[in-house]
């Protein structure tokens, strides 16, 4: 008995059969198999918002965007003239003081009685004036109508009013009843009130300007020079670049491959590469946030999660913005 001989066509055949199998074969499985699922994410950083506990007219931005600062450097200032005028009314009022020690000290004259008399008359008529007007704003800021900042001017206003009265007040007693201890007691307060209304409107004149509270790089310039800045504002925001995470909304059904603690590697697509990431926390979203089962026989909606993921090294260019890619494999079952 004779063995048939394989002759080349045979093979051609042999081999032409063998690739058609294996490509019906790749394309089942392709067909049938699951892909691995894609997860898109973002990077987030902490902002901060640099504004003014003063209200007043911009007079100048000292940063643009994208400059570093540091802590305590100065990113604008306000112009502010009604806190300049206090400050010489303050001075004004340090004048009257050193009168009533030069009254205390000078003895008493018929002169020197109806000079203070004169002094005293115009300071009740300023301190009466004074009042009315923050009666006025008092009412006006109960109804909405001038914001409270104008009122608590008015205040300060009413105030250094009182003291100045009470001061020549007491130039006039020490004139009419000539120098006494009471009297170098009261030319002491008076010193001691005066030199707490320098500091107390020195402290409003620094919150002019707006100092960095924290290391950073300006994202952004919410104001232009010359325009008028409200109280509490913000003027400059700063994002901290060195504290950057990635953000991911998940559904509930996945939750369960991003325990605390979870690593895994994130592809940044901006930067072309790789970068491993740790679970660091895990929130519910809001109720308007849940995604609506499409599977047969679910029967519920299912709430969607926000995984925070953290870099274990420090990558550098992140930015804020940037997206992120995870892809999770097939559960097995």
């Amino acid at each position: 008995m004779t063995q048939r001989s394989v002759t080349p066509r045979r093979l051609l055949i042999l081999a032409v059969l063998a690739i058609v199998a294996v490509t019906v074969a790749v394309v089942f499985w392709r067909t049938y198999s699951s892909p691995p699922l894609r997860l898109q994410g973002q990077v987030e950083a902490h902002q901060y918002m640099v504004g003014s506990k003063v209200p007043g007219r911009l007079a100048e931005i000292e940063v643009r965007r994208g400059d570093r600062v540091q802590v305590g450097d100065v990113v604008f200032r306000i112009d502010s003239p009604e806190l300049e005028a206090k400050l010489t009314q303050v001075d004004a009022l340090d004048t009257i003081s050193r009168s009533i020690a030069q009254a205390v000290e000078g003895g008493t004259r018929e002169e020197k009685i109806a000079a203070a008399r004169s002094e005293f008359e115009k300071a009740r008529s300023a301190e009466a004036m004074a009042r009315t007007t923050y009666e006025r704003l008092r009412v006006l800021v109960e109804e909405g109508v001038v914001a409270r900042q104008r009122l608590d001017e008015s205040f300060t206003l009413l105030r250094v009013a009182e003291q100045t009265r009470i001061t020549a007040g007491e130039i006039l007693r020490l004139a009419e009843a000539g120098p006494r201890e009471e009297a170098r007691t009261a030319t002491q307060a008076g010193t001691e009130i005066t030199t707490s209304l320098r500091d107390e409107i020195n402290e409003l004149l620094e919150d002019t300007k707006g100092y960095a509270h924290h290391a950073g790089v300006v994202s952004n310039v919410l104001l232009n020079s010359g325009e008028l800045v409200p109280q509490g504002f913000p003027v400059v925001m700063i994002t901290d670049l060195e504290e950057a995470w990635g953000l991911f909304h998940v559904r509930e059904d996945l939750l369960q491959r991003f325990q605390e603690g979870a690593e895994f590697a994130l592809y940044i697509p901006a930067l072309d590469r790789q970068a491993r990431f740790e679970v660091r926390h895990i929130a519910a979203l809001g109720d308007y946030a849940t995604w609506r089962a499409t599977v047969p026989g679910r029967g519920f909606d299912m709430r969607t999660f926000e995984v925070e993921m953290h870099p274990l090294e420090p990558v550098d260019g992140l930015r804020a913005g940037m997206s992120l890619l995870l892809e999770l494999p097939e559960a097995d079952g």
